[in-house]
């Protein structure tokens, strides 16, 4: 069974949403449990650059598994403020810590009240299944 952490929001591309402590309106982007372990072991991740802005469902990156290639999409619109780039080295973080040395991005968003929009714990359980 996947761990879905209660306290994150999910998009249905399998995309988490995390609170920065701290920081208004930016958040916190990777891919959820499920989504690694459906993937496989990660090989690459495509990451884009501070200052990039994209629209919710924008596609922002690629993820590449050693049995597939995925888009990465924004859950919410918003720019792009760091990125992890300690993946560039160890891609395969993202399988053993999804939520947390794992993460992607994080973005400040443009209407920080969106995320109420996203599926919550017990919503991306049901999809998932």
């Amino acid at each position: 069974m996947s761990n879905v952490p209660q306290d994150l929001r999910y998009t249905s591309d399998h995309e988490y949403l995390k609170p920065s402590g701290g920081q208004d309106g930016v958040v916190t982007v990777g891919i959820t449990d499920y989504a690694q372990d459906q993937l496989g072991d990660i090989v690459f991740v495509e990451l884009p650059k501070p200052g990039d802005h994209f629209d919710a469902h924008g596609t922002f990156g690629t993820i590449e598994a050693v049995k597939a290639v995925s888009d990465l999409f924004m859950p919410l619109a918003g720019e792009v403020v760091e990125v992890n780039t300690a993946l560039d080295a160890n891609p395969g973080v993202v399988n053993s810590d999804p939520y947390g040395e794992g993460w992607m991005i994080r973005i400040r968003l443009d209407d920080p009240s969106a995320a109420d929009s996203l599926l919550d714990a017990a919503g991306y359980e049901a999809l998932i299944g």
